[in-house]
C-alpha cells in the first residue's frame, strides 16, 4: 500500500530480470500504517493524493484511479495487506508476489480497499488460493507475530524509507540507492 512502491514496481522488474541467478530476493514489510477502523482524516487523504500526483510527475506512465477516494471510506491501516501478503507466503512463496501485485492493482487501479478483508479474499481466490486456509492464516496469532517481526527487522536495517533495497553481502549490509527510472542504476550498485 505504498505509493512510492507502485511507482518503483515497473523498474524492479527490470532489475529481477537483470539480477545475476546467485542472488535471492527477500521481501520484508514495513507495516506502515497499524490496525484503525478509523476513517483516514481529511489531512491524511489530501497528503496521500497529492502524493499520487507528485508520483506522476516525477515516474511518468504511473496510473492512479483517483475514484477511490470517493468510492471507499479510506483507513490508515496497511497491516491487514501486509498480514494478507504473509498468508500468501505460508500457501506457497510464489504467492507472495502475486498478492502483493494484487493489492497494488486493486488499490491504484480499481479503487478497491486494501485494508478491507473482503478485498484481501477476492484477491486471495483470484491468485489461486485456498480461501479457507488464507482467512484462518489472516487471523492468526502466527501471521501476525510474523509481521511484527519483520516490521522491527526493518527497522534495524540501512534505510531511510519505501521503497528500500538491502544487499546483504559477507554479512555487511549495504543500502541500494533507488531510481524510480532508472534500472541499471540500481544493478551497478547490486553487482559493483
Amino acid at each position: 500500500m505504498c505509493s512510492w512502491c507502485w511507482a518503483f514496481r515497473p523498474t524492479w522488474y527490470k532489475v529481477l530480470k537483470a539480477l545475476p541467478s546467485n542472488i535471492k530476493v527477500i521481501y520484508l514489510l514495513g507495516g506502515l500504517a497499524q490496525d484503525s477502523d478509523k476513517p483516514m482524516p481529511l489531512e491524511t487523504r489530501k497528503y496521500v493524493q497529492e502524493n499520487w500526483t507528485k508520483i506522476q510527475e516525477v515516474v511518468p506512465g504511473i496510473e492512479f484511479n483517483y475514484d477511490f477516494w470517493s468510492l471507499n471510506e479510506p483507513r490508515r491501516s496497511t497491516y491487514p495487506a501486509c498480514r494478507a501478503v504473509i498468508s500468501a507466503r505460508l500457501q506457497h512463496t510464489k504467492f507472495e508476489v502475486l498478492m502483493t501485485e494484487g493489492i497494488q492493482n486493486a488499490y491504484y487501479l480499481k479503487a478497491q480497499n486494501p485494508s478491507n478483508k473482503d478485498t484481501l479474499i477476492k484477491i486471495a481466490l483470484e491468485i489461486g488460493l485456498n480461501r479457507e486456509v488464507f482467512i484462518a492464516d489472516l487471523a492468526s496469532q502466527k501471521v501476525n507475530k510474523t509481521l511484527l517481526k519483520e516490521i522491527n527487522e526493518v527497522k534495524l536495517l540501512p534505510i531511510n524509507g519505501f521503497p528500500s533495497l538491502v544487499l546483504v553481502k559477507e554479512n555487511t549490509l549495504k543500502r541500494i540507492e533507488v531510481d524510480y527510472l532508472e534500472d541499471k542504476y540500481i544493478i551497478n550498485q547490486i553487482i559493483a
